[in-house]
């Protein structure tokens, strides 16, 4: 199993899956400059100082929602769909695994009681902020763990 995987139609990004075992030193930023959630894995060794800070304000224009999910607890698939709501194929996370959904769309079945924590753009809009639609059945489901 790939310890980061791309989730990809074409060349169009979906998803990027960080494995519960994936590791780097120091600071891996894992998404483009240009994606409006950033995503970036961290390992430091002990007493490695990172600098007090603060952030300044910096005016964003964010028109595309996405979203990371981290698994804490249990079992949940993923399945993957095109801006034309065609369905591609279905991932499985576990506990430990983190997820940012860049585009597309996607829906979830909980396989295991889960616990996860969701991090998005907000203020959460509502009925605006996105568009439900009929996703695929069990018996349509199609995995890949390999691209």
């Amino acid at each position: 199993m790939n310890h980061l995987r791309l989730v990809k139609k074409k060349d169009k990004l979906l998803a990027i899956i960080v494995r519960n075992n994936y590791k780097c030193d120091g600071v891996d930023f894992i998404t483009p400059d240009e994606y409006s959630q950033q995503l970036a894995y961290m390992h430091h060794p002990e007493g490695k100082i990172i600098d007090a800070h603060v952030h300044n304000i910096v005016h964003r224009n964010v028109v595309y929602t996405q979203e990371i999910l981290f698994i804490k607890k249990g079992k949940l698939r993923v399945d993957f769909y095109d801006d034309y709501k065609d369905y591609l194929e279905s991932c499985i996370l576990e506990a430990g695994d983190v997820i940012l959904l860049t585009s597309g769309g996607h829906g979830f079945k909980v396989l295991e009681e889960t616990e996860m924590v969701e991090v998005k753009q907000g203020p959460y809009a509502g009925g605006q902020d996105k568009s439900r639609f009929e996703g695929v059945t069990d018996a349509e489901i199609v995995y890949r763990e390999n691209r």
